[in-house]
């Protein structure tokens, strides 16, 4: 069934992970748009300040500190913008954590943990919203995927399970609301670098500091992103050229893909510069908040292909120039 949406300045938004990075932007964005936002981290002291901020510019927000590994916090973070507002129309599973380490150096505890984060996170906020919007005219369901949903990376391989696993779970989800004539708009965005405090918030097992490998695109990118499928929905959403470039190489030439993943991501992933600072990041108990761009000033950059494909006319164009260039990069591999 075709899904009616409203449009944002009408809307409430819940957002978890919203202290930092993606989240922040987006709530952010969202508030100055019209929407009134939910916002949902670990990290009391970081929401109260960005409530606050948000505030003072006139625009509507409140803050529920929660840890979306457990349901009960999930359910209470729903109580809470519906006590405050009435109801929500999106909820954006956004809160998730970063893991830097080989698979056979990290402890199963730390996996563990990881994947009550990124996962169990998010299946418990699509599942605790999908039953308010179901009997309240329906809504957005908007799960934050990664471009290692589909291609995984070395060094960051738990991180990449919980991402696919995320994209298995979007996937059924959205099936099964269309098959019961559910009014919800299920969408999952795969961000590729994103320039954010990620690396910084992440455990790391590394003697380096963990880093980004390019290209690395800005938050705002995201955050529209979001917002575009809060109004008009939408399946999938890349966000970048580079996430896009990836996953369709890997589809058509994996071990292209995985020699690449193997000789440069791995390297690309750390910096030359020894660690320094607490190794734990943020995977038990919450990190620096507060900031929505990471260090990568002057490195990251806008993506011309996301802002395309979010406008019909522009979406073809933008296809074909990656199909041409996938092509070029094939036609290449398969002459070496």
């Amino acid at each position: 069934m075709r899904v009616k949406l409203q449009p944002l300045a009408k809307q409430v938004i819940v957002i978890t992970g919203a202290s930092s990075g993606i989240g922040l932007a987006t709530a952010r964005e969202a508030a100055r748009r019209g929407a009134k936002v939910v916002l949902a981290s670990r990290n009391k002291e970081a929401l109260a300040e960005i409530e606050r901020s948000i505030r003072a510019k006139g625009f509507e927000a409140t803050h529920v500190v929660t840890d979306v590994s457990k349901r009960e916090d999930i359910e209470a973070l729903a109580a809470a913008a519906i006590n405050a507002y009435g109801r929500f129309d999106t909820w954006v599973n956004n809160a998730g954590q970063g893991l830097y380490g080989r698979l056979d150096q990290v402890s199963d505890e730390d996996h563990r943990r990881l994947f009550d984060i990124n996962f169990w996170g998010m299946v418990n906020g699509t599942l605790v919203a999908a039953a308010h919007l179901k009997s309240h005219g329906g809504g957005a369901i908007i799960n934050l995927g990664s471009v290692v949903a589909d291609v995984g990376f070395p060094v960051q391989g738990m991180y990449s399970a919980s991402k696919h696993a995320i994209k298995g779970f979007t996937d059924a989800f959205r099936m099964e609301a269309a098959n019961e004539g559910a009014p919800i708009s299920v969408t999952l965005i795969k961000p590729a670098a994103i320039d954010t405090p990620f690396p910084k918030h992440a455990k790391t097992y590394l003697k380096n500091t963990p880093t980004l490998p390019p290209p690395i695109y800005l938050p705002q990118d995201v955050a529209e992103a979001i917002l575009h499928a809060a109004v008009h929905g939408g399946r999938d959403f890349y966000i970048g050229s580079g996430g896009k470039m990836m996953s369709s190489l890997n589809k058509r030439v994996p071990k292209l893909v995985d020699w690449f993943g193997a000789t440069f991501v791995a390297k690309q992933s750390v910096k030359h510069e020894k660690l320094n600072r607490d190794p734990e990041g943020a995977l038990y108990e919450p990190g620096q908040d507060g900031e929505t761009r990471g260090d990568a000033e002057g490195l990251a950059r806008r993506s011309a292909y996301t802002k395309a494909v979010e406008h019909p006319l522009l979406a073809g164009a933008a296809m074909a120039a990656l199909a041409l260039t996938a092509i070029g990069l094939i036609s290449r591999h398969n002459r070496t």
